[in-house]
């Protein structure tokens, strides 16, 4: 079942929450039950995930929980209004990823699944004014790529490319 999960993501991925959040430290994970849930859960974590929500229509959802920190893997680019969800945080610290915006691919579109799509691909300088505009103190980032064993032009240029922008906020002192 996890032969084909992206290793090396969810490696770096879970190597930059645990220099950020060691465990244990309980967790919100925005998002449904995921394997990377799983992997958190056998590091130490308590997770917790949400159910499916559509989080442009219902941000409050966050609300409900009372934890250490929330995260956020590759969630925030399929909402229109992410600034929405980012304000309703009440927790103080957050641990996020979100692709970069690719000048050699579109965004990413399913042709299958019609929810399975990204709004906003990030320039790491938007994701930080987003985060500033919605009342976080980014305080540590981090890029990495996301290589893959295709042929061709667009696969190379992955292998030296940052395709996912890894950063750890905590709230704004107002």
């Amino acid at each position: 079942m996890y032969s084909k999960l992206p290793t090396y993501r969810y490696t770096k991925t879970l190597n930059f929450l645990k220099e950020m959040l060691p465990p244990p430290a309980t967790i919100l994970d925005l998002g449904v039950r995921n394997p990377f849930s799983e992997i958190m859960e056998n590091e130490g974590y308590t997770v917790f995930n949400t159910n499916g929500e559509d989080f442009d229509m219902v941000p409050e959802i966050v609300k409900e929980y009372k934890v250490d920190a929330v995260t956020s893997f590759e969630v925030f680019e399929h909402l229109i209004a992410p600034f929405n969800i980012l304000r309703e945080i009440e927790c103080d610290k957050l641990i996020t990823t979100v692709p970069l915006k690719l000048w050699f691919a579109s965004a990413y579109r399913s042709k299958t699944d019609m929810w399975d799509r990204h709004y906003h691909e990030f320039e790491d300088w938007q994701f930080d004014w987003l985060l500033e505009k919605s009342g976080w103190d980014k305080k540590q980032s981090e890029k990495w790529i996301s290589p893959t064993k295709q042929i061709g032009i667009r696969p190379i240029l992955r292998r030296f490319t940052p395709r996912y922008y890894a950063v750890y906020a905590e709230k704004s002192v107002k």
